[in-house]
């Protein structure tokens, strides 16, 4: 692990410093992506038992879980885990309670009122992948705000373990936060079966959650149809950033920058360090922690991703993270808080010492469902109301047409739109017609 000194860098080192991992989606993949969608679109449920035993080596029975399997499930989580469940489950709802939209009326001017109303999706589905490491957290993320929405139908997709099973973990999870349609189908299988519909599986119209290539793949073609599903927000691999001045503790800063460098192999963290000594003690922190870990393999790659850049002072550093737009920020200097005025790129924000990002991933309350690979720039993180649509209403009385009208066939008639003038014309003669009446 370098140390950079950003001073030192020309445009072209700041750039290379502040690169990601190259994770764009080869053509093979969108290939084979493409090919398991007609294949699922065609073939129904048995592509998805063909895929499975292809992809996964497992050989599908009933694709749905049955009861039996959520009680088997929920008897195989320790009483520890689910308790632990149960307290992330109160204070994600508690957060995402707090976010629901609420309808709005304004008359713009008298007899003309504007409405803004909130309907939820009638029908969601969500992804809880299962890969490297099955991830009941994401379960509790995705459907507490899909119920909390009132989706009246909330159906999740999750892989099978080589047993046929789904990972205890996760039907516990989900059937703690309501949801009781899960179906053993993962891959882009999964995301194809929710987004057409198979004879088991229904038709989702917006699809929810993380993935690999081949699942972020399927999300972004099946979006791009118009007889597909919505999706949430871009997906890529995992980062982090930390800014830290000389008072941050090494030993939490370089544990912060391998929780997420554990993810996956193109996973990245950074840190933007005023104090060169701490730069050097978090490198030498990173080495050391590393040797107990369990995921070797993969931040055996992922380690190469990691940047400790010094920096010459905190708006330098915040300066930069705004340009890299990271999917976790944690600032850990002196006044966490005063920095945060001048953040507005981040998909989340860790203030202080005291809170650590995996907290953010488990059981604060906010969602870790967020924008990565600089996509921060744009979107935000999960929320209520994206299991949400909202429409406007517009009602105007007639004294407020014969008001407004004339405005509506001049703009029309400005963009050389004649039935627009005249759907408005047409009630206005109307109205004149009416008034010349009552006066005779």
């Amino acid at each position: 692990m370098q140390i950079l000194d950003w001073q030192a860098l020309d445009d072209a080192g700041r750039r290379a410093a502040l690169a990601r991992p190259p994770a764009g989606t080869s053509k093979a993949v969108w290939a084979e992506a493409r090919s398991i969608i007609a294949a699922v679109r065609r073939d129904g449920d048995a592509a998805l038992r063909a895929c499975a035993r292809e992809f996964e080596g497992v050989e599908l029975g009933a694709l749905q879980v049955t009861p039996a399997e959520f009680a088997a499930a929920q008897a195989l989580v320790p009483a520890v885990a689910l308790a632990a469940m149960r307290m992330a489950i109160g204070n994600v709802r508690a957060f995402h309670t707090a976010q629901l939209p609420t309808d709005l009326a304004v008359e713009t001017q008298p007899g003309v009122r504007c409405e803004r109303l909130w309907r939820p999706l009638r029908a969601v589905g969500l992804y809880v992948p299962a890969g490297t490491a099955p991830l009941p957290s994401t379960a509790i993320m995705l459907a507490v705000p899909a119920a909390i929405a009132l989706c009246p139908q909330r159906i999740l997709c999750t892989p099978a373990r080589r047993d046929g099973l789904a990972d205890p973990g996760v039907l516990a999870a989900a059937q703690l936060c309501g949801i009781d349609t899960v179906f053993k189908v993962g891959g882009a299988q999964a995301i194809a079966a929710m987004a057409y519909g198979t004879a088991t599986i229904p038709k989702v119209v917006k699809i929810f959650g993380p993935g690999n290539r081949w699942v972020t793949a399927a999300k972004q073609l099946v979006a791009a149809d118009p007889h597909g599903a919505a999706i949430d927000l871009p997906a890529g691999p995992s980062e982090v950033c930390v800014i830290a001045d000389d008072s941050a503790n090494p030993d939490y800063v370089a544990a912060d920058l391998l929780a997420q460098a554990e993810h996956d192999v193109l996973a990245q963290a950074i840190l933007l360090s005023t104090d060169t000594a701490l730069a050097q003690r978090v490198a030498a922190r990173i080495r050391a922690r590393v040797l107990a870990l369990s995921r070797q393999d993969i931040l055996a790659a992922s380690l190469n991703h990691v940047r400790l850049i010094v920096v010459p002072n905190l708006a330098s550093a915040a300066a930069i993270a705004e340009q890299y737009a990271p999917e976790h920020l944690l600032l850990q200097v002196r006044a966490p808080r005063a920095l945060l005025a001048s953040i507005s790129t981040a998909g989340s924000v860790f203030l202080g010492g005291w809170s650590p990002e995996p907290i953010g991933d488990y059981c604060s309350g906010t969602n870790h469902v967020l924008p990565t690979y600089g996509h921060a720039h744009a979107y935000s993180g999960l929320s209520v109301s994206d299991f949400m649509r909202s429409m406007t209403v517009q009602e105007l009385s007639a004294a407020a047409l014969q008001e407004l009208g004339p405005v509506a066939v001049t703009l029309a008639q400005l963009e050389g739109l004649d039935a627009h003038a005249a759907a408005v014309e047409t009630r206005l003669a109307s109205l004149a017609s009416r008034s010349t009446e009552t006066a005779a």
